[in-house]
Formats: C-alpha cells, structure tokens, sequence
C-alpha cells in the first residue's frame, strides 16, 4: 500500500510538473506574486513581528506557571474573567492573524481552555485600534463602529461556542493534563514577572506601529515619529532584566523553547503565504484568480456575496492595516457595505497560513469548526449590516 501511495504521487507530480503552463502570463505572474509576497512577508513580519512573537510564547512556556494560565484562562477559571481579558487583547497587541499564532500556541499548550484561548486567537489582530480607527476615517464611521463592535461579539460567541461544542474533548484533556509542560516553580517576583514580559510586548507592539496618513497630527502620529525610542528603549530595558535577574540554564530553557515554536510554525506560515500570494497575489496585484471576478461576485448585499467575501478573506493574507486600502478599492468597485464588514471581521482573524499552524496546534476539527464559525458569523452579520445601512 505505501508503496502505491508513493508511485502514485511521483506520477501526480511528474504530471503536473509535465503541464506546467509556464508560456501563461497569467500563471507566471502568479508565481511571481507568490514570491514577492513571500518576500516582503520576510522582510516586513518575521523580524519584527514573528521573532518577538516567539520569544514571548517561548517565555510563556517557560516561565509562566501552570497554575497562573489556569487561574485566568483555564477550563475552571472565572468565564467573565477570562473572557473579558481574552476579548480585548487585541486593544493591546495589535497583531496580524498569524504573528498571533505563537502566543496562542503557548497558553493553549499552558493549559488554557479552548474558549478563552480562542477568544484571544480571534481578538489579538481583529480588535486592533489602529486598524478600527482607519477604518472609520477612510471607510465610513459606520464600518469601523459595526468592526469594533462586532470584532469584540465575535471573539467571545466563538470562544464560547468552541468551548460547547468540543466539551467533552477538552474535559478528557484536563483531565489527562496533556498540556505538554512540566511544573514550573516561581524563581522571581510578579513585579519582575510583569516588567519582563511587559519590555517584551512594548517592543512587539511599538516597533510595528504603522505609519499614520499623510497630514496626520493625532497622537498615533506622534508616537510613530518616537516609535524606535520606545522600542529601544524596551529592548535595552529587557537586556538588563535578564542579566540580573535569570540564570544562564533559565535563558537556555528560554531560547529552547523559542526555537521549538519557531521550527513548528515558521515552515507553514511561508508556504501558506506562497500559496496566498499565487492564488490572490498582493494589493493592487492579480494572483491566478482575477480581481475582476472577487469585485463581481461581492457587490450588493446577497447571501451569496457575503458568503463569498467571508471565505476569500478567511483564505487570503492580511497583514495589519492592508485591509483597509484593498476594501477601499473594491468598494471604489462597487462592493457592498455588507460584505466589506464581512471581509473585515473574517480577513485579519484569518488566513491560510494560520489555518496550517492551527491544525498542526489543535488538530484538524477543531481547526475546521474555528474557521466554519468565523465564516458563518462574518456572512450574517455582513447581511445584517447591509440591510441595516441601505
């Protein structure tokens, strides 16, 4: 049988390879799209966004105890608590769909329940003020109020309902406590403990601040001018936080489990954004699927376009902000309100690449019925705004 399977897919592969349409423009500007995408991707997210990310998932495995990911995320702990801390996260973070994913990973496989933990999947990059903000200037007050809110509903509906529907699974799973960690004892303070992970995160969230709009002279402008003051300021605070008070195995531990979380995510997320990037190509780019056929398909405010601005958003790669002037052109178009609301609320919260990670986290069910919600909720609340706004 294996040996079937193997001479099966060399034939699969030597067919396609044999078909290649490399004479297609279309087909080779998608492999071009597919790589320059992949290619900013590395250069824009995984220095800045993905390495700080893994530091911080390797530092919640780490140091971070059992007990203290229990007491506020656990399948026992406080559901308002949880739920709340979870479902604004966002406010805080202000990540992309898939710089998120190594958090997750980290206080999922800590011991979080899988409400809360998915709660904070959905709200790390969908609850972003930066993102919500532009929006309203750019897209209508009425867009960027309906994304707030809804982002925020959306993060607990689908944390609870991923909590009800995999209830059994995850009882046996606590019960068992599969989380694959060891016991961690408490070396140094809360304080200590806070201002470790808190020079971490200021440096995550400062050193991608966006750039604001041309003329802008609110304060998110004021602090992009002063953005690499504060992150170096951070990243030196963070420096001397571990020369005085961890020891040389702890720091070793720490890198240890920083690599593991980069080995297991990093491959998926490239080929995801590979993929992405030659289907659907870049903003103000075609991948192998025209951009005339998505503008078609999304206009007024039916069924049928919602549920189809839901499930290109769920696939295609958003990096934070990019929404924003992509909507604002196939709106130009004559895209639906409704839809749009529908691709805000599905496209940062998910992507191809994060779906590959995910499966690899929790598993193939879990992974399909995440993305089933997020899509089935994206499209009712697009109709319903759609009607509400006409």
């Amino acid at each position: 049988m294996k040996n079937r399977t193997k001479l099966l897919l060399m034939i699969g592969a030597f067919l396609i390879v044999y078909y290649l349409p490399v004479e297609n423009s279309r087909f080779t500007n998608a492999v071009f799209e597919a790589l320059a995408l992949v290619k900013w991707y590395a250069r824009e997210h995984v220095l800045l966004c993905l390495i700080p990310a893994f530091f911080i998932a390797g530092a919640i495995s780490v140091f971070v105890s059992q007990a203290a990911v229990m007491k506020y995320f656990g399948a026992k702990a406080n559901k308002f608590l949880s739920y709340s801390v979870a479902s604004v996260s966002g406010t805080i973070l202000a990540v992309c769909s898939c710089t998120v994913l190594p958090l997750f990973s980290g206080i999922y496989k800590r011991g979080a329940g899988l409400g809360p933990a998915i709660a904070f999947l959905y709200s790390g990059p969908a609850i972003n003020v930066l993102a919500i903000i532009l929006t309203a200037r750019i897209l209508g007050w009425q867009l960027g109020l309906a994304r707030a809110v809804g982002a925020v509903l959306f993060s607990i509906v689908i944390g609870l309902l991923m909590h009800l529907i995999f209830l059994k699974e995850e009882h046996a799973r606590h019960e068992k406590g599969d989380f694959n960690v060891g016991e961690v004892k408490e070396t140094r303070s809360l304080g200590k403990t806070v201002l470790y992970f808190g020079s971490m995160v200021v440096f995550l969230v400062f050193a991608n601040w966006g750039k604001p709009l041309s003329g802008d002279q609110s304060i998110w402008s004021l602090i992009y001018q002063y953005k690499w003051w504060i992150a170096g300021l951070a990243l030196a605070s963070l420096a001397v936080i571990l020369f005085k008070w961890f020891k040389k195995d702890e720091l070793k531990d720490w890198t240890s489990a920083t690599w593991g979380f980069a080995l297991q995510i990093l491959p998926l997320l490239l080929g995801g954004v590979l993929v992405s990037g030659f289907l659907l190509g870049r903003v103000g780019h075609e991948g192998i699927i025209p951009g005339s056929y998505v503008t078609t398909l999304v206009g007024g405010n039916s069924l049928w376009a919602n549920f189809f601005a839901s499930i290109v958003a769920a696939f295609m790669y958003f990096a934070t902000l990019t929404e924003v002037p992509i909507l604002q052109g196939l709106i130009g178009s004559g895209m639906g309100k409704g839809p749009a609301l529908a691709l805000l609320l599905a496209g940062p919260a998910l992507s191809l690449p994060s779906m590959l990670v995910l499966r690899s986290v929790m598993g193939t069910k879990k992974t399909a019925v995440y993305v089933v919600l997020v899509v089935i909720m994206s499209t009712m609340t697009g109709m319903f705004f759609g009607w509400l706004v006409r």
